[in-house]
């Protein structure tokens, strides 16, 4: 099955790239099925750590409605905290509710130029760590109807 995007629903500029990146992981999955309401994408570096430092864990959830999938939230996360770090959330792309939160920052909308340019950054930066296998966990958990 494939996972057919609504363009409209985009509130950031998401590319075709991350997009067809989510599709073959799901693929590979078995993903989706007539049932399958939403998938929850956890990408992680098994060697990060607070000590060491390496890629943030990101976790990305598409929803499925009307037969097309729509980006929930995409969150990246880092350790924080001395000298029990634990990991929370760094930047947050939250499309549900229209915005953006940042580590030691407020909440802003969405749709901010400043968090339209900052996401391009991040997403083209991330599907390249994705290409380069940086991330050597990556599971898929399934919501189903």
């Amino acid at each position: 099955m494939y996972l057919t995007f609504n363009v409209e629903r985009l509130l950031l500029p998401v590319t075709a790239d991350l997009q067809q990146k989510l599709q073959h992981i799901a693929t590979q999955h078995n993903l989706p099925t007539t049932s399958t309401s939403a998938l929850t994408f956890n990408f992680r570096d098994s060697g990060y750590s607070a000590e060491s430092g390496g890629w943030h864990p990101v976790e990305i959830r598409i929803e499925q409605e009307n037969d097309q999938w729509h980006f929930s939230y995409i969150t990246d996360f880092s350790y924080v905290g001395y000298p029990y770090p634990e990991l929370a959330k760094e930047v947050d792309f939250d499309f549900d509710n229209g915005i953006a939160s940042f580590l030691f920052m407020k909440q802003v909308p969405i749709s901010c130029d400043d968090v339209m340019d900052f996401y391009q950054v991040w997403e083209h930066n991330f599907v390249a760590y994705v290409e380069m296998e940086a991330f050597d966990e990556i599971k898929v958990t399934v919501e189903n109807q």
